[in-house]
């Protein structure tokens, strides 16, 4: 369970080529019991290893990845010039350091980077679920993964890592099963979405369904796609994860044309930066699994739930929760209610905001002082 290609330990750099694997979790003999009562006879996971498991099997540090995120945390694959999406932070001597950690990353049920989908093949009929798909609870996600830890041999992880949904997904690991994670580093999340989050969703969904090759639901039956609906929900989402000050930074009011040359297409170098990120997500994301994971956020509400409180109050777990001032899509605000209610039940929490003029991509990057924050927690 190692991956070759990482420098020399005690030194800093990059991970070099790694392979995602992939493994049957659930059969129609063992199937996976959902939340909301559904069940699914087929479930494969797709995650990558990076790191060395320890003879104890006491250095797993799982990473949970963020909701258009996938199983590719770190390294290189072989052929690609595109490093993992949070490759800043893990590698031989960085803050999850693969000198000392077996990293485990795995892409999340419901999505479609691997791991079964409302795109997977319904093992009933033959036929892609679609939206006959059921609807997902957090809980199922952990339910998952949790199943992959099991695969690997690992009763208990060092830490749990997760920015956005990530986080989320991490905070409902440890509800789930109180003795299953030393540490959990909570980044940019939230434990209940605002009124103003759900907002986004909505309309972002009603774009994907309100487009012509929606079909309702089987655009790839008829080899159509809805890509005009994806692409404006994708562009409205994306200004959540920037910040006024880093648009300003970047674009200000620049035009690409002159003068007096108005014009009702784009114009404005943000307009243009908006048409790409759409344009590029059409190619990496599929528009069900976006109805999927954003609709799975909008319910998510666990202090809500009655169990929570007894399983926390019982929990070994210490909390790391971590935001950035120019967040809006997930503000400290939103950190600091998930905090209080952790301490509330008992829970060791260490709560700081991050100065970082990024938004909601902060996690993504490296604001002053964040990966030593995360380095000293882990250690």
């Amino acid at each position: 369970m190692s991956i070759s290609g990482s420098l020399g330990s005690g030194s800093v750099g990059s991970l070099g080529y790694v392979e995602s694997q992939r493994v049957v979790l659930a059969t129609q003999d063992d199937p996976l019991h959902l939340r909301g009562g559904g069940r699914l006879d087929h479930v494969e996971v797709v995650y990558e290893t990076y790191g060395d498991l320890s003879p104890a099997r006491d250095n797993v540090v799982f990473v949970c990845h963020a909701l258009t995120g996938n199983a590719h945390a770190a390294g290189l694959h072989l052929g690609s010039k595109k490093r993992g999406w949070w490759d800043n932070l893990i590698g031989p001597g960085k803050p999850v350091d693969t000198d000392r950690y077996f990293v485990v990353s795995a892409n999340l049920l419901g999505g479609c980077s691997g791991t079964t989908g409302p795109l997977s093949t319904d093992p009933a009929t033959g036929a892609p679920y679609c939206l006959d798909f059921p609807l997902l609870h957090m809980t199922d996600l952990v339910a998952a993964h949790r199943r992959l830890v099991a695969d690997l041999g690992v009763e208990r992880l060092h830490a749990a890592v997760g920015g956005s949904l990530g986080g989320m997904q991490v905070l409902q690991w440890a509800i789930d099963d109180p003795d299953a994670i030393d540490r959990a580093v909570v980044v940019a999340a939230s434990s209940r979405l605002t009124p103003e989050n759900i907002a986004f969703s909505t309309v972002g969904r009603e774009a994907i369904m309100s487009d012509p090759d929606f079909c309702n639901g089987r655009y790839v039956e008829q080899d159509v796609f809805p890509w005009r609906g994806q692409k404006v929900a994708r562009m409205m989402a994306h200004i959540n994860y920037v910040s006024a000050e880093s648009l300003e930074t970047k674009f200000g009011r620049r035009r690409t044309s002159q003068g007096d040359d108005w014009r009702l297409d784009a114009d404005f170098e943000v307009e243009h930066y908006l048409q790409h990120q759409g344009k590029v997500f059409l190619d990496r994301f599929d528009a069900l699994s976006y109805l999927y994971l954003t609709r799975l956020l909008d319910y998510f509400d666990p202090f809500a739930d009655p169990g929570t409180a007894e399983a926390l109050r019982r929990a070994r777990t210490r909390f790391q929760v971590t935001s950035f001032d120019s967040d809006w899509r997930f503000d400290s605000a939103q950190s600091a209610a998930m905090a209080t209610a952790l301490r509330d039940l008992g829970v060791d929490v260490d709560l700081a905001e991050i100065a970082s003029p990024f938004g909601h991509d902060s996690f993504l990057l490296q604001p002053r002082g964040y990966h030593e924050r995360i380095a000293a927690f882990l250690d």
